[in-house]
């Protein structure tokens, strides 16, 4: 989950192809760097999670996602939230409407850690979706994404959740990054940001080398590097000064959330999780 935040911090100066479709384009922070609506999101699915429980049926943790969503939504107003979204976190209406954009795979980071099963893994992923976003291709992006985080913290290999993202999703992922870089653009489509984000993931070397595959992509690039990052934490582990370096752009609410995330977490998982990095800055 703070790998997502991360991602979203560092890609937020290159959003709308504003960058030079690099991975060498300097510090990963620099003045410009802020957090968008993919972390205020990310925190409030967290905590809406959290309220409700671990083993909450779908339709509780939904209410809470709502719930969580929309207040996260009031504390934050300007951080860049996209029309319809806005219009929904600013309107008493809690149905859903059809999205199938990319804000369902940006804010699901922390369901890949909470859940015991890929099954239960991809049910609240789902969950996490259908209250904005329940088209299939929105669905499809927030259970692809959570299940890639939880088979990389359960020690799958590239390949084993390369495979399983194929197969069960039906994602193309068959191009490189540079063949995908000449022609991609700002795009906020699940279908035409995920599999470009998993695949930054899955050419990245390290946590820090994954976030410059995708933001060497461009694009609507705050949110692929939030996706690509959360996963590539998963797997990795998230390099402690990276972490520390972030630490001065996170609110102290967005800590407070992470922080309580820690002690959520069950323990015994075979996890490259960085929860000891969270406790050093909060």
């Amino acid at each position: 989950m703070l790998g997502a935040i991360i991602g979203d911090i560092v890609g937020s100066p290159y959003e709308f192809d504003s960058g030079e479709k690099i991975k060498d384009f300097g510090p990963l922070f620099i003045k410009e760097s802020n957090f968008t609506d993919d972390s205020v999101m990310t925190v409030a699915v967290a905590d809406g999670l959290m309220n409700a429980g671990f083993d909450a049926d779908v339709e509780t943790i939904k209410k809470e996602l709502v719930a969580s969503m929309k207040a996260w939504g009031k504390k934050y107003p300007y951080a860049g939230y996209g029309y319809r979204f806005g219009m929904w976190l600013n309107s008493r209406d809690t149905e859903p409407y059809g999205s199938w954009g990319n804000g369902s795979a940006m804010r699901v980071s922390s369901v890949g850690w909470l859940y015991d099963s890929i099954e239960r893994t991809r049910e609240v992923a789902r969950a996490t979706a259908e209250v904005t976003h329940n088209h299939p291709e929105g669905i499809k992006g927030a259970e692809a994404t959570a299940s890639a985080i939880f088979m990389s913290r359960t020690g799958s290999s590239k390949e084993e959740i390369r495979e399983y993202i194929i197969s069960e999703f039906g994602y193309d992922l068959s191009r490189t990054l540079d063949e995908i870089r000449p022609g991609y653009h700002h795009v906020e489509s699940c279908r035409q940001t995920v599999p470009e984000a998993l695949t930054a993931f899955y050419e990245g070397t390290d946590f820090e080398d994954v976030v410059r595959c995708a933001v060497s992509l461009g694009g609507d690039c705050d949110t692929l590097t939030c996706i690509a990052a959360g996963i590539a934490e998963a797997f990795y582990g998230i390099p402690e000064e990276i972490g520390k370096e972030c630490k001065t752009l996170i609110p102290e609410d967005f800590l407070e959330v992470l922080e309580r995330f820690h002690r959520a977490f069950r323990k015994g998982s075979n996890t490259n999780f960085s929860f000891q990095f969270i406790r050093q800055i909060v």
